[in-house]
């Protein structure tokens, strides 16, 4: 098992994957519909997203934490 501190990275890595699978696929069958090469051209598209997804998943986590932080009510 991991220690907690790595935490933030697990959920970074395993947001961003599956995020980015998602929408890779989502993307990919709205602009080329059922394709016979469909499943090399998402995996294509799902492995350059997801060079762009997880970094940005870990330097927005902290900072979109905040904002909804803000925005609820605190409890006495």
């Amino acid at each position: 098992m991991l220690a907690t501190k790595f935490r933030p990275y697990l959920y970074s890595l395993f947001m961003s994957l599956s995020m980015s699978g998602i929408m890779s696929l989502v993307v990919s069958l709205h602009n080329l519909g059922w394709d016979e090469h469909i499943l090399s051209i998402w995996l294509s598209a799902w492995r350059f997203s997801f060079l762009v997804a997880f970094p940005t998943v870990l330097m927005l986590t902290p900072l979109v934490r905040r904002l909804v932080d803000s925005l609820l009510m605190q409890n006495s």
